[in-house]
């Protein structure tokens, strides 16, 4: 009886996750809400056969995966804030491009920068910088879709390369199913399938446009916050293939760094202090991960996780990882992602990685099958369900290239 209502409650809960635009109801609030209630009635209605000691074990082991990964996001989402608010970012790209350049060749930009600044950034903040250079052009209403779509599968495919681009391969790493060496190999077949997506969604756009450029002059705190940033991300790579330091650890010291020089640097001025800039993180999605992860735990005590692992018993890793993928667009990778992780699967290196970047870029396949699709939609009134949906085989095919080219190269891992 308890199982049936916890997975009724689990079933429910990932429902508005997918609803949410319609019901107008932040996944936050949903997910948080139905994860605690299930720990609640866990905890009433344990017996024999599990115990509350038993159920408090595992919620304590829950909530320590869940600490290190929100502490993780948090560091890395407060140097963002503070260079997203400044308008740091924006403008170093408006910058970098030229005052006029070609519809194709501005594609081809973006698709670059999405790829490359969401292995480093959020999700989140890569679309939205994205979006707002395509924004600082004047484009019609079809060439948005176009551009729009081309953003959110750019922004999913950079982020699972590397541990600070996207929460799946952060989640796979954490649980040692992949390496940052390992990982680095996603790079070159994830880049080549955006790269074909821009050369197919390019065909036609052959106009000329004006970039508006930027006056506003750069201060050099802003410009040492993104030194410190980079060298984070770099010190963290290096000193975890290095010395084995955990990444959460790194990024806090770099955080802690950034707190003392960029207060010492702004000292003298009347200006928010630069700790308060945490404010700013985006907590709904702090927020999200921690209902979804307790979702998941309850998932794994009623041994439901374990339905998962049938799939790959009539099927290889390799197509049942590719299945995963697809099935990541209509269910959250996040909750996809955990509950494949506690569902104890035993797959190769090369098969990880294959699952890592089907969980990370599968959800491209539809608008609201990832964090980047939900935004992009919110910002560009042009790009909805339906007209996303009409450039599902395009999608479908780069996402094919990608598993495919991720297959070869990853016969290399170790």
């Amino acid at each position: 009886m308890l199982t049936g209502i916890l997975l009724g409650l689990v079933a429910l809960a990932f429902v508005l996750i997918v609803i949410e635009d319609i019901i107008h109801v932040n996944k936050a609030k949903t997910t948080l809400f139905f994860g605690t209630l299930c720990w609640i009635l866990l905890f009433i209605f344990a017996d024999a056969d599990t115990s509350r000691e038993h159920v408090q074990q595992q919620l304590e082991h829950n909530l320590l995966e869940i600490a290190t990964l929100w502490l993780f996001l948090m560091s890395t989402m407060t140097f963002v804030a503070y260079l997203n608010s400044k308008g740091f970012i924006a403008q170093i790209v408006q910058r970098a491009l030229p005052a006029q350049l070609s519809e194709r060749k501005l594609m081809f930009i973006v698709a670059s920068f999405a790829f490359v600044f969401s292995s480093f950034a959020d999700n989140v903040t890569a679309t939205l910088v994205s979006i707002a250079v395509i924004s600082s052009v004047k484009l019609e209403a079809a060439k948005k879709i176009r551009y729009g779509t081309l953003i959110i599968f750019a922004v999913n495919s950079g982020g699972v390369s590397l541990i600070t681009g996207d929460v799946t391969t952060l989640m796979f790493f954490l649980a040692d199913k992949v390496t940052i060496a390992n990982l680095l190999l996603l790079v070159v077949p994830a880049f080549f399938s955006v790269a074909v997506l821009a050369l197919l969604l390019s065909r036609g756009l052959n106009q000329q446009l004006v970039v508006e450029k930027s006056k506003k002059p750069i201060a050099k705190t802003d410009i040492t916050v993104a030194g410190i940033f980079v060298l984070t991300i770099t010190g963290t790579l290096l000193l975890n293939v290095l010395y084995a330091i955990p990444p959460v650890l790194t990024f806090l010291f770099g955080l802690a760094v950034m707190f003392l020089i960029a207060q010492f640097l702004m000292r003298n001025k009347a200006a928010q202090s630069v700790i308060n800039y945490v404010r700013e993180v985006e907590f709904e999605t702090l927020l999200f991960f921690l209902g979804v992860l307790l979702l998941v735990g309850v998932l794994k005590e009623v041994n439901f996780l374990q339905h998962f692992t049938e799939l790959y018993q009539v099927m290889s890793p390799l197509q049942a990882n590719y299945l995963m993928g697809i099935s990541s667009a209509l269910i959250d990778n996040v909750p996809l992602t955990a509950a494949l992780l506690k569902a104890d699967l035993v797959m190769s290196q090369a098969e990880w990685l294959l699952l890592t970047y089907a969980t990370g870029v599968g959800g491209s396949l539809l608008i609201i099958g990832s964090a980047a699709g939900i935004i992009a939609m919110s910002k560009l009134k042009e790009l909805t369900f339906g007209t996303y949906l009409k450039m599902g085989g395009y999608l479908l095919f780069c996402y094919s290239l990608g598993y495919a080219g991720v297959y070869l190269f990853g016969q290399f891992a170790s």
